[in-house]
């Protein structure tokens, strides 16, 4: 054999990384405690595999080579700086000491269990918000640097510091590498819910790019908000602290959101509003479950705003069209929705939501309340859902001016195209 890799490997290895790179990541920052050294470990890992696997073939079970792989090269990496820091090198004999250890800390039990460890430890209480949220979207999730800087509005140098001030922090305090205790587990959950919501976000509809969605993250979300509802045994009896209703109910409202995904675009990739959706593309099966969790976290009386969002979109996904939507409904649920979570765009939603019962003025006075608040001026959807009150009640200059300024502030290619679509139907 030539020795160069065949396109059957590069293809594996790419599907590798993009499905279990994540979960590698986790187990070697385990392993060696280091963020930064299990990075480049593993990239030298599947580098390895790149060049030697057309020669040797491909192992039975690709990930714990790369795992174990990765360890060797991370103890070589240690070695190398062992010149001028002495203690690297007793790091490095430590770490080769426990390699049969470490040889069955690799089971698949484990690695999964490292997902949770990893978010747990991104999302310490110790850590400032800004650096929990840069951290795991960057270790847990992947998303580059670039991707999250845009997706809060920063430089990217400075969600880099954000990152490598959080790493120093796990590092020199040090965080540990673990799931809380039960006792520990609600003071902990809120950072950690709000982290994988927004990863789903970030995949339910992309700050930026070509595509309207990315699979990869909203899948990923999910499957973590399953490992969270996981932590919590049904078979407990219900305690106040037991953080079961919220991780109940933002898996629901994951899984109903997700369900509309195959009809949010057209096969060309344009936008599709709610309203305009295809409801026989719905996925049914998540519509499902995610409404029998939504009644379970309704039940216990002790659900927040997570519960409240999800049995939001429990009513669209019931409704057998747009027009025979409960609106009403709706809008009581955003009543209790802002009284336990204030927040501009919950107003916002709660604007639409009057418009559809009470017509486009009424949603109009409260959308234009919500922007004189403040908070929402840089907000693409704020002026989006402005434009379109004003395209609807004729007021087709002011219609055109929101449109404006929502194509300017985003950055998504089939919302700009969207966008200008409607600005070319006003003319």
């Amino acid at each position: 054999m030539s020795g160069q890799p065949t396109p059957s490997i590069h293809e594996l290895l790419d599907s590798l990384y993009r499905v279990d790179s994540g979960r590698i990541l986790a187990t070697l920052i385990r392993l060696l405690g280091d963020f930064d050294l299990a990075e480049e470990a593993m990239h030298e890992a599947f580098a390895a595999a790149l060049s030697g696997w057309p020669k040797s073939g491909v192992p039975e079970n690709p990930r714990p080579w790369l795992i174990s792989t990765a360890r060797f090269k991370a103890i070589d990496s240690l070695r190398r700086r062992a010149r001028s820091d002495a203690s690297q090198d007793e790091l490095a004999r430590y770490l080769e000491a426990q390699g049969h250890a470490i040889e069955a800390s690799t089971e698949e039990a484990w690695v999964e269990d490292d997902r949770l460890r990893l978010i747990f430890t991104c999302c310490h209480p110790a850590l400032p918000p800004e650096g929990q949220v840069a951290l795991t979207l960057r270790e847990v999730c992947g998303l580059t640097t670039e991707e999250i800087a845009r997706a809060f509005l920063v430089t990217p140098a400075t969600l880099a510091q954000r990152i490598v001030r959080a790493k120093t922090k796990i590092r020199e305090t040090p965080i540990p590498y673990e799931v809380p205790s039960p006792q520990e587990l609600p003071g902990r959950l809120d950072a950690v819910l709000q982290v994988i919501y927004l990863v789903f976000n970030e995949g339910y509809s992309a700050a930026a790019g070509a595509e309207v969605t990315r699979a990869e993250l909203t899948s990923e979300a999910i499957r973590l908000g399953r490992l969270l509802t996981e932590l919590q045994p049904e078979t407990q009896a219900p305690n106040p602290e037991t953080p079961t209703p919220e991780t109940t109910g933002l898996l629901a409202l994951m899984l109903l959101q997700e369900s509309r995904r195959a009809a949010r675009t057209s096969p060309t990739g344009e936008l599709i509003l709610l309203e305009h959706q295809d409801r026989s593309l719905w996925n049914r099966a998540q519509i499902a479950e995610g409404v029998a969790l939504v009644e379970k976290a309704l039940g216990s009386r002790r659900f927040g705003p997570y519960t409240l969002q999800a049995a939001i979109a429990a009513v669209h996904a019931e409704a057998e069209s747009a027009a025979a939507t409960d609106w009403r409904q709706i809008v009581a649920l955003y009543n209790q929705l802002v009284r336990i979570q204030p927040s501009p765009v919950v107003f916002l939603n709660r604007a639409v939501a009057i418009a559809m019962c009470d017509g486009p003025e009424a949603g109009l006075k409260h959308i234009d309340a919500v922007l004189e608040h403040g908070g929402l001026a840089n907000y693409y959807l704020a002026h989006s859902a402005r434009a379109e009150m004003c395209r609807r009640l004729g007021r087709t200059a002011e219609a055109r001016t929101s449109y404006e300024k929502a194509l300017a502030l985003t950055h998504q290619e089939p919302e700009r195209r969207f966008l200008a679509g409607r600005l070319r139907e006003l003319k």
